[in-house]
């Protein structure tokens, strides 16, 4: 892969935010969840597409088309500990509660109605240690000084 060269990039163009679009299985009990448990509002809705909104982000929500099963998001947040405080409360289903990792995140992992993964990240806390990251089959890996990561053998 070659290094962006200006000289072939349009000034004219400018890239906004990003909306993915995650396919459900069903439109009303996903929007009840993204709403009542995960802080979302409806934005719109046609038939059984739609948009959700919290702040500034922003899903679209296709019931039976668009998407793949089980996508994971990152999505950044002010803090995830008092964003995992409420979610808690709410009853929302956490897979992983909020952990800082090497790359400079604080991330907490929810799972929707669906199983995608909601990665809700915020700025790693100073001083606290690495966690374990826990992998698409729920396998715990941990960190080493080196910064790699080993598979946990009691996982």
């Amino acid at each position: 892969m070659t290094a962006p060269n200006s000289d072939l990039s349009s000034r004219d163009v400018c890239f906004g935010g990003v909306t993915p679009i995650l396919r459900v299985a069903d439109f009303e009990r996903s929007v009840a969840y993204y709403s009542e448990v995960l802080g979302f509002n409806l934005k719109w809705r046609v038939g059984n597409f739609g948009c959700v909104r919290r702040d500034d982000a922003e899903l679209m929500l296709s019931e039976g088309t668009q998407g793949c099963s089980r996508t994971w998001l990152w999505l950044a947040v002010s803090d995830s500990d008092a964003l995992h405080a409420e979610l808690r409360a709410r009853g929302a289903h956490i897979r992983n509660p909020p952990t800082n990792y090497p790359w400079g995140s604080r991330e907490l992992h929810v799972f929707d109605a669906d199983g995608h993964v909601l990665r809700l990240g915020s700025e790693a806390l100073p001083g606290e240690p690495m966690g374990a990251w826990l992998d698409e089959q729920g396998d715990r890996w941990l960190p080493d000084e080196e910064g790699n990561w080993i598979k946990n053998p009691s996982s």
